[in-house]
């Protein structure tokens, strides 16, 4: 008999309300902090770059916040997204392990972002905002933003990191094609972008210059606010429709996780596969393995110091407690350039500091050997940020081969690489950067 390969909600809708994993946490996160004042951030202070209603979001302790209905409209274009049990990967490592992956690559920006960029996109909309300012790495939340801005009638300023702006062309195009302005970062657009251009006329860039020129941009530019495509609660919190679908998925297809794995720059795209199940091993008694899988290059859960930090270069953000290269940290320019970002997001840092998470880091090539694997046996190019997670699902099935057990293990796949070929064709040619 063959194995089933797919399993849908049985009912095609998605979940009414995201879920707030601070609500569970055993001891409360340690709060964003006034930089001026090293006080607990007042919301209010917030307000000159996020909407109230994301400020809410941000400081919320209630268990589910309920998702606005014409958020679920649009997000309904492309969820709830297949649960696949990749039976052709298994087989070619020959192990006992039942792999199965959530494939965000269904969305129409190719990822994950989208779960996050379209409700910010909605709150600032309904709070009359015309203008939003945001970063991106890799370009996988900025071409989310550009689509969601462009669903709600917003303008959309882009800045890129300029490694992957060279590096990742298509990303752009697909961004402008959606009507957004995108600029190279470090840029001659602000006043930080001209003095770190100035100073470093040879940097690649990173995400802490990046969202230094956005938040600049923002509080110089009247009508403007300020979006983010990962570590602020917020961000994770809109991400958990992924966990809370594949829940319910699950339980169709019959099993449960022994280990949840997703991939780890800033956050978000673990969190959302990770929280609804860490809330099962918090209140209903599992003991679900939760692996988030980050570069060596850039590994602050498994090398960087628990402590309050910048979120950005320019040191204009609050406070926030996490694991941390430290906000001046300058990563290579790796073709996986959304998992650059020098800190991780406060609740995956909290939970790990708390040992209810673990934490991996895996090296370029491997991750690359991992993704042509998965490719060769299961159709799909993944996402170079996604491989990350891959090459931990293979160790994990193989490590279930050795020890002759079944484990099952559930995987977030948060983006196709159509438009990561390049890094591929590095990667056969043996010109890919350590």
């Amino acid at each position: 008999m063959r194995a089933a390969t797919r399993f849908d909600l049985v009912q095609k809708d998605i979940p009414e309300a995201w879920y707030n994993i601070a609500a569970d946490m055993p001891t409360p996160m340690p709060p964003p902090l006034n930089p001026a004042t090293n006080e607990p951030m007042a919301p209010e202070l917030m307000e000159a770059i996020f909407p109230k209603a994301i400020i809410a979001q941000e400081m919320s302790s209630e268990r589910y916040i309920e998702i606005p209905e014409e958020v679920r409209e649009v997000l309904s274009l492309w969820r709830p997204t297949p649960l696949m049990r990749s039976v052709r990967l298994e087989r070619a490592l020959d192990t006992p392990a039942h792999i199965y992956y959530k494939y965000e690559g269904v969305s129409p920006a190719g990822s994950h972002k989208p779960n996050s960029a379209v409700p910010q996109a909605w709150y600032n909309k309904q709070e009359g905002v015309k203008r939003l300012a945001t970063e991106t790495g890799a370009g996988q939340w900025g071409r989310s933003l550009a689509l969601a801005c462009r669903m709600f009638g917003l303008e959309c300023i882009v800045y890129m990191v300029g490694s992957s702006y060279r590096q990742k062309p298509y990303r752009r195009m697909a961004m402008e094609t959606w009507g957004a302005t995108v600029h190279a970062s470090p840029s001659q657009e602000t006043e930080f972008g001209r003095r770190i251009r100035a100073e470093m006329p040879d940097t690649a860039g990173s995400l802490g210059i990046a969202i230094s020129e956005a938040v600049e941009d923002t509080v110089t530019h009247p009508g403007t606010k300020y979006a983010l495509g990962s570590v602020l609660n917020h961000v994770c919190l809109h991400q958990t429709v992924i966990g809370l679908e594949a829940l319910q998925q699950m339980e169709m297809a019959g099993e449960y996780p022994d280990v949840v794995i997703g991939c780890a720059g800033g956050g978000s795209n673990f969190a959302g596969i990770a929280f609804p199940f860490l809330r099962q091993n918090l209140t209903g008694g599992k003991k679900t393995r939760l692996l988030a899988i980050e570069p060596e290059s850039c590994p602050s859960l498994t090398k960087g110091e628990f402590r309050y930090d910048f979120g950005d270069m320019a040191m204009t953000t609050p406070l926030m407690k996490m694991y941390t290269m430290g906000h001046d940290f300058m990563p290579p320019a790796l073709h996986a350039g959304g998992l650059r970002y020098h800190g991780m997001a406060p609740t995956v840092s909290h939970l790990k500091n708390l040992d209810l998470i673990e934490a991996r880091s895996y090296g370029q090539h491997e991750v690359f050997e991992a993704a042509t694997l998965f490719a060769r046996t299961e159709g799909l190019i993944p996402a170079p940020e996604s491989s990350h997670a891959i090459k931990a699902v293979i160790d994990e099935a193989l490590e279930a081969k050795r020890e002759g057990k079944k484990r099952v293990i559930v995987f977030n796949l948060s983006g196709h690489g159509l438009l990561d070929l390049t890094s591929f064709e590095a990667y056969r040619t043996g010109s890919l950067n350590l």
